[in-house]
């Protein structure tokens, strides 16, 4: 009897269903994966099943969709916007298509690139953000279905904020050195569904679309408030001020009732805020501030009550999110861009350095591994069939166990 219980359990994970990974920070946008036996260990000898050389430079995620992964890339010192689609199965590129080009990217942060947003992913469409440099959706072919420019000031470190999907909109948060704003576009067409005008300086985080009481919001962090917005017309429904913040880069994370937004460069805060309010909720909706060790570029990750996250100097901690007391501080060492991921029930961290530092997920402080591969790595992980896709500056591996 115990046999064939193990027989139908071993089954039934076999015919698990295989995840996506097709936006940044994958399913669900915070960093979560479902999949099962991952691998823990891996060097530049060991579990790597193909390593791929990338051309132009560009520090987008890789995104999974199927048997195709996707990127994108700067060529030709900037010049060339384009498209990157991999086989999953054989590293091979099969697509490298120029979407853009441009006479001159202009300035661009040495930790930035031109090619910086991760593309979405949906059926036979990949959506495509390259700041104020252009957008655009093409099919699995490489061919446009349409181009779009939108009128911003990428400012003095190009582009970095990533679009979302939300049912026929695809929504971009555009704050620019000259202007900011968010804008819905139509998926279909490109055209511009809504958009709505803010007061601020540059900022670069990914808005996060949950779900609350019934209505959609787009929580969009920018310089110097956070505003959610009705997914469905971009009607504002409430806003949270933190006043000196710029340039803000890491997206927020849900749960609990609460989002937990950081609040930018100089000397930033991790805020928890209570989502169930309208209009400016800046005294009456945080429920906890942190104010030390927060990222200025990493984004957080919510596992469970538990909240973790890593400095860019690679302090890592885990607070409870319900609270904000601090279970345990560790110094993992290196220099953090990329965003930490949950899988497997294990914390996935990533340095520029291309060190990955896997920890049990918990309140209490166990490194699992160490491990590294060859160059800078300032994108963010990606999870997808039971194996690990890391980029680096000059390549892209898949990872297995």
């Amino acid at each position: 009897m115990k046999k064939l219980v193990l027989l139908i359990a071993v089954m039934l994970a076999q015919n698990l269903p295989a995840e996506d990974w097709t936006q940044f920070r994958g399913p669900g946008g915070q960093g979560h994966s479902a999949e099962k036996g991952l691998p823990l260990n891996w060097d530049e000898t060991r579990n790597i099943t193909w390593k791929t050389p990338i051309p132009g430079k560009g520090w987008s995620s890789p995104v999974v969709l199927g048997n195709r992964i996707w990127l994108t890339t700067a060529a030709d010192n900037g010049k060339s916007l384009r498209a990157i689609g991999i086989d999953r199965e054989t590293g091979a590129i099969t697509v490298n298509a120029e979407i853009f080009g441009l006479e001159s990217p202009g300035t661009i942060h040495e930790k930035n690139s031109c090619a910086s947003p991760t593309p979405v992913l949906e059926e036979d469409r990949i959506y495509l953000h390259f700041g104020s440099f252009g957008t655009a959706c093409i099919n699995q072919s490489g061919e446009p279905i349409w181009k779009t420019r939108m009128a911003y000031d990428n400012g003095q470190h190009g582009p970095g904020s990533t679009p979302v999907l939300y049912e026929d909109l695809l929504i971009i948060s555009c704050d620019g050195m000259d202007v900011q704003f968010i804008t819905a576009l139509d998926k279909m067409t490109g055209e511009v569904r809504w958009k709505k005008r803010r007061e601020g300086f540059q900022a670069y985080a990914t808005p996060l679309i949950v779900r609350h009481r019934d209505v959609d919001q787009v929580i969009s962090p920018s310089a110097l408030r956070t505003v959610a917005y009705e997914a469905a017309t971009g009607e504002e429904i409430w806003q949270v001020r933190y006043g000196d913040g710029f340039s803000n880069v890491p997206s927020p994370v849900f749960g609990h009732g609460m989002a937990y937004i950081c609040t930018g460069f100089q000397v930033p805060s991790l805020l928890a805020v209570r989502i169930d309010g309208h209009g400016d909720i800046t005294e009456s909706k945080i429920e906890w501030t942190l104010k030390r060790g927060v990222p200025l570029t990493p984004s957080p990750l919510l596992v469970g009550e538990n909240l973790y996250m890593v400095s860019d100097n690679g302090i890592a901690a885990c607070v409870d999110a319900l609270h904000g007391t601090e279970y345990w501080r560790a110094r993992i060492g290196g220099n953090y861009s990329a965003s930490p991921i949950y899988a497997d029930g294990r914390i996935y961290f990533l340095s520029e350095e291309g060190q990955s530092d896997v920890i049990a997920a918990g309140r209490e402080y166990k490194v699992l591994a160490t491990n590294s591969i060859d160059g800078r790595t300032l994108a963010s992980m990606a999870v997808s069939q039971g194996s690990i896709f890391i980029r680096s500056e000059t390549h892209l591996y898949r990872i297995d166990k």
